[in-house]
């Protein structure tokens, strides 16, 4: 369609106008690799280049991640504004490459509301939670923008107590928070599972009456139900006046991840009653909810009927749903020949989840197909440790050893997993060994003292937790 316009533009003379070319520029910068050089050539051939010609090119140059062609067309423009500047100091911060960010933002002839955001963002991204915080103090005019980023940032990284601070804080300077920014600050309690954030944003929106939106509605949904607090997620979908499909699928979602499948499908049945289609997201929840509890013959029965009574094509993903389904409930042979019927190739997630299934049933007559590494992803280590693990589990040692040399020899090792906690709003997150905490020492006495009462209940033979220690 662009392609289109360019050539009518062309033909009618119009590119003495430079803003036809300009705006030509802009959207083709949009469409990735093939459409940024379609603009790169328009550039090149334009004759009369104005600043807005300079600042879009270079805005395509760093979307697509091209940031020393962008940084070279900055140093030869022949004037900036403050967009050009901003421009650059976005590129730096996707980068990841803060100093040189602080030293053109120390550099720039002036700073607005976006220079001071943008900065805020990078050191949160980076980890720097201390001096995305002096900057965000020094900002001299806030607006919203600034207050979502960094009370969101503290949220996400489990902050909570900073950020109901600087929540409070905002409240009380007036700060009126739409739509955009709670959903940016409850998907971040969503992601930590802070959820003493989100009640208090909760609390605020009811006590200051805001209108809530169905998108708003729904976010409130997805963090109570990802925070653990499944019956507030029930109270708050029950009391929406308007539902979307979004609606129903979080709520759909949120039955499945706390493993109520029957609710997941009553939720299913209610949604169809009341005149909305379900979509390939409904399903793809309908299937884990049949899953993890262990609904194999309504999973199958959801499968089979997506297409022929809701027009809605199986994906990768719904297969991959299906096999879980399948391997959870010991139909192994069943999972492995849909595997190689199904009308896509087998990803990594999916023979990982094979794997899975092969462990928790100790199937080792199928051992020869799962060991057939190239079809694994060698960048995942969750998959050599299971497969560890189905060695071990039948007394196979010297199984478990070719996968560690295995391991070694591609250099991949399997990272710690953590583990996190919400004690007086503020989130803890531990990985193995970690003595990072200045409490370890009490925590680990309790480790010690809970690893001696499982001692009393793990039956002797059960290898496959040694074998977990030793990756």
């Amino acid at each position: 369609m662009v392609e289109m316009i360019h050539t009518q533009i062309e033909k009618n003379g119009f590119f003495s106008d430079v803003f036809a070319p300009n705006a030509l520029i802009d959207n083709y910068s949009k469409f990735g690799g093939l459409g940024l050089k379609a603009a790169l050539r328009l550039f090149m051939v334009m004759g009369d280049r104005d600043v807005v010609s300079w600042n879009s090119m270079m805005g395509g140059l760093v979307r697509v991640g091209e940031f020393r062609k962008a940084r070279k067309l900055f140093d030869e423009m022949p004037e900036r504004n403050i967009v050009s500047w901003n421009t650059i100091l976005n590129g730096y911060v996707k980068e990841g490459k803060m100093e040189e960010a602080f030293e053109l933002f120390e550099n720039m002839p002036q700073r607005d509301i976006v220079s001071w955001s943008t900065m805020v963002m990078g050191y949160s991204k980076a980890g720097d939670m201390d001096m995305a915080r002096r900057l965000f103090d020094m900002i001299p005019v806030k607006t919203s923008v600034p207050w979502t980023i960094i009370i969101s940032e503290y949220a996400e990284k489990g902050f909570a107590k900073e950020a109901i601070a600087l929540y409070d804080q905002m409240v009380r300077d007036a700060f009126e928070l739409d739509d955009g920014a709670i959903i940016s600050i409850l998907a971040a309690c969503a992601e930590s599972g802070s959820l003493a954030v989100g009640v208090k944003v909760h609390d605020s929106v009811e006590r200051r009456k805001f209108r809530q939106s169905v998108a708003v509605c729904n976010a409130f949904v997805n963090m109570y139900a990802k925070c653990g607090s499944l019956d507030r997620a029930c109270s708050v979908f029950n009391g929406m006046s308007k539902r979307n499909v979004v609606s129903w699928n979080v709520m759909l979602q949120a039955f499945a991840m706390h493993g109520r499948g029957r609710e997941a499908l009553h939720v299913f049945e209610r949604m169809k009653k009341e005149g909305f289609n379900p979509d390939r997201v409904t399903f793809v929840g309908v299937l884990c909810a049949c899953s993890h509890a262990g609904l194999i013959d309504e999973g199958i029965r959801c499968f089979y009927n997506m297409e022929k009574d809701y027009g809605v094509v199986p994906e990768i993903e719904h297969y991959g749903c299906l096999i879980d389904l399948l391997g959870r409930g010991g139909r192994l042979k069943e999972a492995f020949m849909l595997v190689h019927t199904m009308p896509f190739e087998p990803n990594a997630i999916i023979w990982g989840t094979l794997l899975g299934a092969c462990r928790l049933h100790g199937a080792m007559e199928l051992e020869e197909k799962v060991r057939d590494h190239h079809k694994l992803d060698c960048s995942d280590p969750g998959n050599f440790s299971m497969l560890a693990n189905i060695f071990a589990a039948a007394g196979n040692w010297d199984g478990v050893s070719m996968v560690r040399l295995r391991m070694k020899s591609v250099g991949v090792r399997k990272p710690s997993g953590a583990s996190s906690i919400e004690i007086d709003n503020e989130v803890h997150e531990f990985t193995v060994f970690d003595r990072s905490h200045p409490n370890f020492d009490s925590i680990y006495q309790m480790v010690h003292r809970l690893a001696q009462d499982l001692k009393l209940v793990i039956h002797p033979k059960d290898a496959t937790l040694l074998v977990e220690a030793m990756f």
